[in-house]
């Protein structure tokens, strides 16, 4: 059965510069901050790397029970019984994604459109990864999506809608009327010298905003 799914303060993984140690260490501070969901995102990592780190990143989100979603790699996230997968737009169809990982693991699609939004829910997705929203350094080829579209985005969905990209604790009220159902952050957590603070920061800033 799908783990009911917080949304709020999503932590996607950045591995560079930082030893496994130093990721584990992360992650358990940003949770107990108030991160709701784990994501792994390795882009240059064997395939024997990805199956190690997940596996310890796993005993950490089971212990705090948080779900932990795999990066484009369905093979990863079901060698180690992962919660769900989360695919862009240049990966398998969502649809195929969908017949591979079950009906109860959970599916996240990228989606920049709302053409892109209203298919991915069509073919399975459970949420929807939209942005960037502002500029970004940890993935420099993506486009921006303005705040309108984002709008749109949520409009157009019955599934939650997390928005992702540049978003840190200076511009994440900015989001406020959109809709979304959560920040998807990277460095804002992976770089910030207390993630438990930033992390319960965001937290409060979402909370603020989901009720207007």
């Amino acid at each position: 059965m799908k783990k009911e799914v917080d949304y709020s303060v999503y932590l996607v993984t950045d591995h560079r510069k930082k030893s496994d140690e130093e990721i584990l260490e992360i992650i358990e501070n940003a949770i107990k901050g108030g991160t709701s969901l784990i994501q792994i995102r390795e882009k240059t990592a064997s395939t024997k790397e990805f199956y190690s780190l997940s596996m310890k990143i796993k005993e950490i989100t089971d212990k705090y029970n948080i779900p932990l979603i795999i990066n484009d790699r369905i093979d990863i996230a079901l060698a180690i019984d992962a919660d769900g997968v989360h695919i862009g737009q240049e990966d398998m169809p969502a649809k195929v994604a969908r017949k591979i990982i079950g009906k109860n693991k959970i599916l996240g699609v990228s989606a920049k459109s709302v053409e892109q939004a209203i298919q991915a829910e069509k073919d399975g997705a459970d949420y929807l990864g939209c942005g960037a929203i502002f500029p970004t350094s940890t993935k420099e080829d993506a486009a921006n999506l303005s705040k309108n579209e984002l709008k749109k985005i949520t409009n157009s969905v019955n599934i939650p809608v997390v928005a992702i990209g540049g978003i840190n604790l200076e511009n994440a009220e900015e989001l406020a009327d959109t809709g979304i159902f959560g920040f998807s952050v990277v460095s804002a957590i992976m770089n910030a010298e207390n993630p438990k603070e930033v992390s319960k920061k965001l937290k409060e800033i979402y909370n603020k905003i989901s009720k207007k």
